[in-house]
């Protein structure tokens, strides 16, 4: 699977109208198919008419940060690419930007080429993450045959982007539909990232719950965190940095089970090598 320039949508978001000129340009100039917008907060608006492939934002920008926007595109999907720029860098701040999910950090003013090269680079990622897409709705089959019942089929990214919100949805006052399925005491929603323990409903990010998904697949052995990031997040690093990637979204999921009553013991991390699913929490 590829994508050509011509059929990359990009969103370059810059407080700066000379940047945003200046990048945009540089993408049109090769063929991709570019966006502007002066904010965060203009950014979200159209990521909602818009399914963009890529997103170039600054960092510093009044109202919602490029670092802002970061988390909550990631929120919503992990599906979009996005790219950080900044004329200020920081250690501590790309750190962070990566842990949240950013495919680049560039240093303003950043070459033509080093913009193109990074671009590229996100068209790459977002064909894996594609991939990604496909192989979840097959481990989703797969974990199927565990349950009792069907599965939904997988929503697609600007489904859920099109959505103000999970939380619009008054899904404790609905009925469980038919289309779940059963670890334990606890039920799964495809497609709609959430689930329920002992019949209360958690709200999972994207990534939380195909984590989930992916180690109730992979039930009976030790997952490495480096599979977990390239078969999750869709892309590749060594294992050291992959630990730094998944240990949050995995604190995050114990969290929000422990708040319900759940065993957060239900993850249980190998010292080492990964993270595997805890049957006896599901007996």
């Amino acid at each position: 699977m590829s994508i050509q320039p011509e059929d990359a949508l990009i969103l370059v978001v810059d407080d700066e109208g000379a940047i945003r000129y200046s990048v945009s340009k540089t993408l049109e100039r090769v063929g991709y198919n570019v966006m502007t917008a002066s904010s965060g907060e203009e950014a979200l608006e159209m990521m909602e008419a818009h399914g963009f492939d890529v997103v170039l934002t600054d960092i510093r920008m009044p109202g919602i940060s490029g670092v802002d926007l970061l988390a909550r595109i990631k929120e919503h999907t992990s599906d979009i690419v996005v790219i950080l720029m900044t004329g200020y860098a920081s250690l501590g701040t790309a750190v962070e930007s990566l842990r949240l999910g950013a495919h680049d950090y560039l240093i303003k003013p950043s070459s033509s080429e080093d913009i193109r090269e990074s671009v590229r680079r996100g068209i790459e990622r977002s064909v894996n993450l594609r991939r990604r897409r496909e192989l979840l709705a097959s481990i989703r089959s797969n974990v199927a045959e565990l349950s009792t019942t069907p599965i939904a089929p997988v929503l697609d990214p600007d489904q859920v982007m099109g959505r103000d919100n999970d939380r619009d949805y008054d899904l404790a006052a609905a009925p469980i539909q038919p289309n779940t399925m059963e670890l334990g005491n606890l039920t799964i929603f495809p497609g709609r990232y959430q689930i329920s323990v002992d019949g209360t409903m958690i709200d999972l990010t994207p990534t939380e719950f195909d984590l989930l998904l992916y180690l109730a697949a992979h039930r009976g052995r030790v997952v490495p965190c480096s599979e977990l990031v390239r078969e999750v997040r869709g892309y590749t690093v060594d294992e050291r940095e992959a630990r730094e990637v998944i240990r949050p979204h995995v604190s995050n999921l114990r969290r929000k089970l422990k708040n319900v009553g759940q065993d957060p013991n239900i993850l249980v991390n190998v010292r080492g090598i990964g993270y595997r699913l805890n049957e006896a929490v599901l007996e």
